[in-house]
């Protein structure tokens, strides 16, 4: 399996210090997905400026949240500059390290990926971390000893899980209010979604074909794709008729206890004890929340850390005033601890 170049182009050549480029390209592991989502991806990526020397540098993978892609991180506009113009200001004055960005495209008609493997949405585990690391390590001047993940959100539990499922993949990995504690996450929002089925006769089915047609996340709405989504994700099964199990009563909204185990199998919480030696072996592990953060997942996180600890598992902590959005300034703050160990 791999990921074939189909072709490259600049992004907003003038924007940039460093260069900004789009990688078309064909993924063997999401052919043939079973959301029909497209295999043809674009991959966005950043180099430093000549400046900074012709490499090879660090490469930093840097995961978004749900509903996201990696080629919102390249906002230009003067008032609302992405992440990656906000780097590349400061490599340019010599003010971070200078390292290779890389920002996948793992988008799906539900929403997300969580970069896994499922038989409901596709091989996005091993697109990422299989397919996306052969391709960056073909086409730009990295260096794979020097290799890091990060992610907001959903992208903070995918950085973990590709940690902790591809041991040796990568050296660091950021964590900032990734999923976890899946009780705090999702109790109350199975309930929300429930409700936003009610006008559409308590279906899912329904509520899907709906939403094709008119992508909403007002009211209910995001808690309700939201739950779909992670469903295809933590409980796959091909011979639902929507490829996944739910784990609630969708009568009653009583726990399904055998399906609600499926999903906990995932959350960090519980996974870092069966992956405990792939996280020790990391040379950085950085964790991180808002302390007002909408989703809860401050609460989970000092759980996580806890377990951590627990598990002599070598780590750093941290919490800051903000909340669950508008904090990119705390994704380039780890991208510099990232770098400073890479």
């Amino acid at each position: 399996m791999g990921a074939r170049t189909t072709g490259r182009h600049a992004h907003d050549p003038p924007a940039f210090h460093g260069t900004v480029e789009l990688l078309r390209h064909e993924s063997d592991a999401l052919r043939g997905n079973p959301l029909g989502d497209p295999f043809d991806r674009e991959l966005a990526t950043y180099r430093p400026p000549d400046s900074a020397g012709p490499g090879p540098f660090p490469v930093l993978f840097v995961l978004s949240g749900f509903t996201g892609r990696g080629q919102a991180f390249l906002e230009t506009h003067p008032w609302r500059r992405g992440i990656v113009a906000r780097y590349d200001e400061l490599v340019a004055r010599g003010e971070a390290r200078p390292a290779v960005l890389v920002l996948p495209d793992a988008f799906t008609k539900l929403g997300g990926s969580q970069y896994v493997d499922s038989s409901a949405t596709g091989d996005y585990g091993e697109y990422v971390g299989g397919e996306l690391v052969e391709l960056v390590e073909r086409e730009l001047p990295v260096d794979p000893a020097r290799r890091g993940v990060l992610g907001k959100s959903s992208g903070g539990f995918g950085a973990l899980r590709l940690a902790m499922t591809r041991p040796g993949l990568f050296r660091a990995v950021g964590s900032i209010s990734g999923d976890c504690a899946f009780e705090n996450t999702f109790g109350a929002e199975f309930l929300q979604c429930l409700r936003g089925l009610v006008p559409h006769d308590g279906d899912p089915a329904r509520f899907l074909e709906s939403f094709r047609e008119e992508p909403s996340l007002a009211g209910d709405g995001h808690a309700v794709i939201n739950v779909l989504a992670m469903a295809a994700c933590y409980s796959p099964n091909p011979s639902a008729p929507l490829g996944f199990d739910l784990p609630f009563d969708l009568v009653t909204g009583e726990r399904i206890d055998e399906v609600w185990e499926r999903w906990l199998a995932f959350d960090p919480v519980r996974a870092v004890h069966d992956h405990a030696d792939a996280l020790r072996a990391l040379d950085h592990l950085h964790v991180e929340c808002g302390l007002t953060d909408e989703f809860h997942l401050q609460w989970g996180t000092r759980v996580l850390v806890r377990e951590l600890t627990a598990l002599g598992i070598p780590h750093v902590h941290e919490e800051h005033p903000g909340g669950h959005r508008g904090i990119d300034h705390r994704t380039l703050h780890v991208i510099d601890r990232l770098l400073e160990v890479l």
